[in-house]
């Protein structure tokens, strides 16, 4: 350790720190020769200047045993189903609307590759932040049915639903045990079938009203859960540092 840094160390007042006047490479210096009180001063001050940082919260439980779990989730089916209905009505308009087209199939898109980004991402608030991602791309969906239905290039017929064209969003759609995804148009899962033989044609916008409607509360439900989940990660933390503080003791 410097003259410079030793001088620091012994004439610091811990009621009045002031971080800027901290030398250069303070924490890195080598602490051989310094006698056990100043190393304990020294290792004090350490520890109050990681809590003086700015507060990050690293929540330590977004870990997965499957690594497509997200697949459960009620949201992603509903994401990918709405994909799948997307490219099939997509297909329906005419060749002079492939900008729609390709924005329609890529905000689908988007909706659900954001849901599966952020599940993967290790903390609370980058997931919460990718379900923000994903709500965004969902209103741009809802926009644009809305808009074709209002140029003609979807019907509207009043009673119109999911079931009725063999769909049930009430029915538990998950990967089953040993199966190795939860796509919607996969054998083996509730919707397969109905997509099988659905044509563009048969879709309504009351149809895409409703799971695009439910998808959002969905979303909304979700963002609730993740924002309680990173106020419980910060109390954790405040916690985690009013116990060191508690432990510290100067002299």
């Amino acid at each position: 350790m410097t003259e410079e840094q030793r001088k620091f160390l012994n004439s610091v007042d811990f009621s009045r720190l002031n971080w800027q006047s901290l030398p250069v490479d303070f924490f890195s210096a080598d602490l051989d020769g310094l006698s056990s009180g100043e190393v304990g001063k020294f290792n004090a001050l350490k520890s109050l200047r990681e809590l003086s940082r700015p507060l990050k919260i690293k929540q330590e439980t977004r870990n997965w045993q499957d690594p497509k779990g997200y697949q459960y989730l009620a949201l992603w089916q509903n994401a990918a189903l709405l994909r799948v209905l997307v490219r099939k009505f997509t297909g329906t308009l005419p060749v002079s609307e492939r900008r729609l087209k390709a924005q329609l199939d890529d905000a689908a898109r988007s909706f659900k590759r954001n849901i599966e980004e952020g599940f993967k991402r290790p903390t609370t608030s980058e997931y919460l932040q990718f379900i923000g991602y994903s709500q965004a791309s969902l209103e741009e969906v809802k926009g644009d049915i809305r808009d074709c239905r209002s140029d003609g290039f979807i019907g509207s017929v009043k009673g119109s639903d999911l079931r009725g064209i063999g769909i049930d969003l009430s029915v538990y759609k998950g990967p089953l045990k040993g199966q190795s995804n939860g796509e919607p148009d996969e054998p083996g899962h509730p919707y397969c079938q109905p997509l099988k033989n659905l044509k563009g044609e048969d879709l309504t916008y009351e149809m895409f009203a409703e799971l695009i409607n439910k998808s959002d509360w969905l979303a909304r439900r979700t963002v609730e859960s993740l924002e309680s989940k990173l106020g419980d990660d910060k109390k954790f933390y405040e916690i985690q540092q009013a116990k060191i503080r508690s432990n510290l003791r100067f002299r």
